[in-house]
């Protein structure tokens, strides 16, 4: 027999499908070629379902903001918990980008529709910022463990160094969706395997002799 969902688990599912109607429709038309009234149908609910969720498609930005940061922090965890190895953290990397790249077409639409909409408007371009930052850091933890493991000093502070990073993977990210045959899946992985063993090379070399 089904369980009766309580009130609240009935809300939360609500706003789960809302949340995943409007992260599909903003992907295919943009957030401005969205309507609330097109979400609430895709979700199979009434525009005053969508109300008594979210004030308006703003305040579901900012959801679908915070959603995709917890879970790429959540995912970047999972991938170093009980790793052993830097080695072994590069190829579950290699696993989780070739099961993404089955979605990647629709997950770098949605990423650049929030950003553009978020950079139109200075308070969530804030938001935004504070939200790259956030997934930076976790990218800056697994970089000094991985320098660690190695024994050497980064070259360069490794918050600086996840920047990069986290830009090449944005890029990259693009560059396989125009140009598959020029970017393969695991290409973003081949370069941070690559990067990482010119810093340590780099940082072994400048450690003081004697």
């Amino acid at each position: 027999m089904n369980q009766r969902l309580t009130r609240r688990q009935s809300r939360e599912l609500t706003r789960e499908q809302l949340l995943d109607a409007a992260a599909g429709l903003f992907a295919e038309h943009g957030v401005n070629g969205t309507s609330v009234e097109q979400i609430a149908e895709r979700a199979g609910y009434t525009r005053g379902a969508f109300y008594g969720n979210f004030e308006g498609k703003r305040e579901i930005v900012l959801a679908l903001l915070e959603q995709r940061t917890e879970r790429e922090i959540a995912e970047m965890r999972a991938l170093g918990r009980d790793a052993g190895s830097f080695d072994t953290v590069l190829e579950r990397l290699r696993a989780w980008h070739r099961r993404r790249d089955e979605t990647l077409t629709g997950w770098l639409a949605l990423r650049t529709e929030l950003w553009l909409y978020g950079m139109r408007d200075p308070e969530l371009r804030t938001l935004i910022a504070d939200r790259e930052r956030r997934s930076r850091a976790e990218l800056a933890d697994a970089l000094a463990q991985g320098f660690a493991a190695r024994s050497v000093t980064p070259p360069a502070p490794v918050a600086f160094l996840a920047l990069i990073l986290h830009s090449l993977g944005d890029g990259m990210s693009i560059q396989r969706v125009l140009s598959d045959e020029d970017a393969g899946a695991e290409s973003i992985v081949d370069a941070i395997e690559l990067l990482m063993r010119s810093w340590s090379a780099l940082a072994a070399a400048e450690e003081p002799h004697g």
